[in-house]
């Protein structure tokens, strides 16, 4: 017997209403999961804990309130941004899990079961490929196949290759670690020595805020960057490496030692 699932974003939950009707159709021996809670405003996360604290919710009806019972269901609230959660419903947690990015060979065992289960032809050697270039994330890993497949068949066949990766990773600007058109310049103006990550915004044209949080994550979890005593970027003997075997034009640094 399949045990019933709810699944919801924390940003659907912004008003009493919407947490009421999702803690009342949550039957008993239910899962429901509660997906980046943290976007829940203060009070719906407040709302939720005393509603399972008190197995209850209060619903108001004119100028009456009636407290309706809550079934006995497993809530799993997941979240990128831990802090944002309130510390009182974070304290009602029973169990606290950490998730981390998955390794290259768990990667493979997600494609190769994604593609089992849709009746994909690949070939082995196409697993390890998408594995390196999906960041440790299995959705990245999920498009790539598919981007791959889309290739394939827009060839008239239905075995993905090696050369199906390459031809979609060409045309979405991806190289062998998955790095995409801005990660490249980023690392290609670390070529020229370190530099603040003002210096890096304003040459690449995009926020610093896009950088520290979307760009660089990845570059540092990779060791292709690194941060010097003074704040600024440096390009790591493996970023310089990669960018060698990529191709990149290497630019040797002024000599008082770059910006």
């Amino acid at each position: 017997m399949a045990v019933p699932f709810h699944e919801v974003l924390g940003q659907n939950l912004r008003t009493p209403a919407d947490l009421n009707n999702l803690l009342l159709a949550c039957e008993s021996k239910a899962i429901c999961l509660i997906d980046e809670i943290h976007e829940a405003p203060p009070a719906i996360q407040t709302a939720l804990y005393m509603a399972l604290d008190k197995r209850q919710i209060m619903v108001r009806g004119g100028s009456s309130v009636q407290a309706l019972p809550v079934a006995d269901f497993t809530l799993i609230a997941a979240t990128t941004e831990p802090y944002q959660i309130l510390e009182p419903l974070r304290q009602r947690a029973k169990l606290h899990l950490e998730l981390s990015f998955l390794s290259q060979s768990d990667l493979v065992t997600v494609v190769e079961r994604r593609c089992r289960a849709l009746a994909w032809d690949i070939e082995p050697q196409v697993l390890p490929e998408i594995a390196k270039r999906a960041r440790g994330v299995p959705r990245l890993a999920l498009r790539l196949t598919a981007s791959a497949r889309r290739v394939a068949r827009a060839d008239g066949r239905t075995l993905i290759t090696v050369a199906d990766l390459q031809r979609a990773c060409s045309l979405e600007q991806l190289d062998a670690l998955g790095l995409g058109p801005l990660e490249q310049k980023y690392l290609r103006l670390l070529m020229e020595g370190p530099k603040r990550v003002n210096v890096l915004g304003s040459a690449l044209g995009v926020p610093v805020k896009t950088l520290t949080s979307v760009t660089e994550g990845f570059l540092i979890r990779a060791g292709l960057l690194t941060k010097d005593d003074a704040s600024r970027r440096v390009l790591t003997p493996e970023g310089r490496r990669h960018l060698l075997e990529t191709g990149a034009e290497i630019i040797q640094p002024p000599p008082s030692g770059g910006s």
